[in-house]
């Protein structure tokens, strides 16, 4: 059995091995432990506290399998991005440039660097254990946010955003910071990458400010932009189907796209149903696979079965039921895995 529960603090050893899995391009996961632990005290700080408004707070979330009481993955939620220290981001512009005498008229894309202050509500810190991206599990880790999302609305800012990583080489390169970011702050990727998550004044200080011309970069650079990693195409497919859509901006690092949904307008909260469990059954239950959570702060959430009575109300299996800590009367809230219109199936084990 596999639930998603709050990070806690005897979780840092396995999120240090996590760390140490993930390949270039995770800046909210570097192989550090002292930055490690300082994340997951804040979000224990976050969850142990119920704000009336987001304020930037940061919830992580552990992917952990009971059976082997190992933490096998890791998702999180920054409440607001902006607050305390700009939230930068190239957003993509057209600039028209036209000559009656020449009859010409070109549309130039450019990079426009925009700082956000009070800025949106950030998905991010995905990432599942290699072994373990099967049977759905990459897609419950993604998605089992959301369902705690629909609960606690007014925690969020109502405006989502996915940063997705960018083009990344084996050796850590980056084909758009060394076309640009290199030429302002002198460090290479991985560096920028890490620096990123002590202090941000540095991108403060050298991004450039002024719009920068896509066609005056070099090639290699201009087809990276609003591309993901290869190894994040599945994550990038997994919130296409729940409503998420390219911003037309780019991260200043390596240009991976930025997603954005309206917080209702997403499928898992949107489609998500709360209710109370009626009655929880030793037997097997036959449905679709729901992603089901209890309705507490201490969140939990697994993946099973659920049938719903005349009234509403809904009947769990066992391990369920326990695994959410949840008993008869209690409020539950649960989706579907998949969209009702996913028809690819021979995929879904690689989710």
């Amino acid at each position: 059995m596999d639930i998603i529960r709050p990070i806690h603090s005897d979780d840092l050893k396995d999120l240090i091995k996590l760390a140490k899995l993930t390949s270039y391009g995770m800046s909210s996961l570097p192989d550090d432990e002292e930055i490690l632990q300082k994340r997951i005290l804040k979000s224990k700080d976050c969850f142990a506290k119920k704000t009336d408004e987001p304020r930037g707070e940061t919830y992580l979330f552990a992917l952990e399998n009971l059976d082997k009481g190992k933490m096998i993955g890791v998702s999180g939620i920054v409440s607001k991005v902006g607050v305390g220290e700009p939230f930068y981001t190239y957003k993509i512009e057209t600039a028209i440039h036209e000559s009656e005498k020449l009859k010409v008229r070109k549309e130039i894309q450019v990079l426009t660097p925009v700082p956000e202050h009070n800025g949106p509500c950030e998905i991010g810190s995905l990432y599942l254990s290699p072994e373990n991206r099967k049977s759905g599990l990459g897609r419950f880790l993604s998605l089992s946010r959301f369902l705690f999302m629909a609960e606690y609305t007014t925690l969020f800012d109502p405006i989502v955003i996915a940063k997705m990583r960018g083009v990344i080489e084996k050796d850590g390169s980056s084909a758009f910071w060394d076309s640009v970011g290199k030429h302002f702050f002198d460090i290479n990727y991985a560096e920028a990458n890490y620096l990123s998550m002590i202090n941000k004044q540095f991108i403060a200080e050298l991004l450039p400010k002024y719009p920068i011309y896509i066609q005056l970069l070099p090639e290699d650079a201009q087809k990276v932009i609003g591309k993901v990693h290869k190894n994040t195409k599945p994550a990038l497919k997994i919130l296409m189907d729940e409503g998420f859509k390219y911003d037309n901006r780019v991260s200043i690092f390596a240009a991976g796209p930025i997603l954005c949904c309206n917080i209702r307008d997403i499928r898992s909260v949107k489609e998500s149903i709360k209710t109370t469990v009626a009655e929880i059954k030793d037997k097997k239950i036959k449905s679709e696979l729901f992603i089901i959570s209890n309705a507490s702060m201490n969140y939990h959430a697994c993946l099973g079965h659920v049938k719903i009575n005349s009234s509403g109300a809904v009947q769990l299996e066992k391990k369920a039921a326990t695994a959410l800590k949840v008993k008869v009367g209690d409020p539950v809230r649960f989706v579907p895995l998949y969209p009702s219109h996913h028809h690819i199936t021979k995929n879904r084990e690689k989710e």
